[in-house]
């Protein structure tokens, strides 16, 4: 089976992963709307540039959600409230543009490595998601969490499984969980097995989350990609990178 490969198309380069997604049958990952300046501005303009932008790749559509400062089932019930409001404006968006998954971050403080901080952050954060995943259902959009700072991967898993909502999954950011995570990668795989919609792909150095190319960096994909297609669910996969140029580098080691 092909891979379903997307290019992670930010406001500057988009026009050129345009390019390069039709060249070659792949589709796009948005981020313009992970961006506040976006958000809190003429977002209305965005979109409908976009939906003539993106008539030849229409098929398949990601979109990152916001991410800075956002947390999600925070403490801090006004902190939680504004986080659901700007993630509830990227799945309004999502639904306007016909985008099928809705990246958002979990945003764990993973330096606090007590037990009453990890069971009340995934207490809050069942009934967080149990809410924004009937907003997503209404919407006809499917959210997939992505680890970043999460050290292990029943961090999220465990949320998942206990708000078990069709409309709720995973995106598994495999840069995220070598650099930030001694957990091995197989155990990250069996846990979010179940749950794993999207993966988010790129390479780095080994000390920093730099988004390289797939051929440039410590991670060997020719070994890992075959592991991430063994998922029950083949997942769609985002070249995570900041350059078209390796974006395109990258394609060799994918089955288009």
């Amino acid at each position: 089976m092909a891979d379903t490969v997307l290019l992670s198309a930010s406001p500057d380069n988009i026009e050129a992963c345009v390019a390069l997604a039709a060249e070659h049958g792949l589709g796009i990952e948005l981020m313009a709307f992970a961006y506040p300046a976006c958000l809190d501005n003429d977002w209305q303009a965005v979109v409908s540039h976009y939906k003539a932008l993106l008539a030849p790749v229409r098929e398949h559509l990601t979109m990152h959600g916001p991410f800075f400062d956002m947390s999600p089932g925070s403490l801090d019930a006004r902190i939680n409230a504004l986080t659901a409001e700007r993630y509830r404006h990227a799945l309004r968006i999502a639904a306007e543009l016909q985008v099928k998954i809705v990246v958002f971050h979990a945003n764990y403080i993973a330096a606090i490595r007590t037990e009453e901080y990890r069971r009340g952050w995934q207490e809050r954060n069942v009934a967080f998601w149990s809410a924004l995943a009937d907003e997503a259902q209404r919407l006809g959009v499917m959210i997939a969490v992505e680890n970043m700072w999460e050290f292990d991967p029943f961090i999220i898993g465990d949320v998942l499984r206990k708000v078990e909502h069709p409309h709720l999954r995973a995106c598994l950011d495999v840069g995220h969980a070598h650099l930030f995570s001694d957990t091995p990668f197989g155990t990250w795989l069996e846990t979010l097995a179940p749950y794993v919609i999207h993966v988010h792909i790129n390479n780095n150095p080994g000390d920093s989350d730099m988004h390289q190319s797939l051929v440039n960096g410590v991670l060997d994909y020719r070994t890992l990609l075959p592991r991430v297609r063994a998922l029950p669910h083949q997942p769609s996969l985002t070249l995570e990178m900041d350059t078209v140029a390796d974006m395109r580098a990258s394609l060799g080691l994918l089955e288009l």
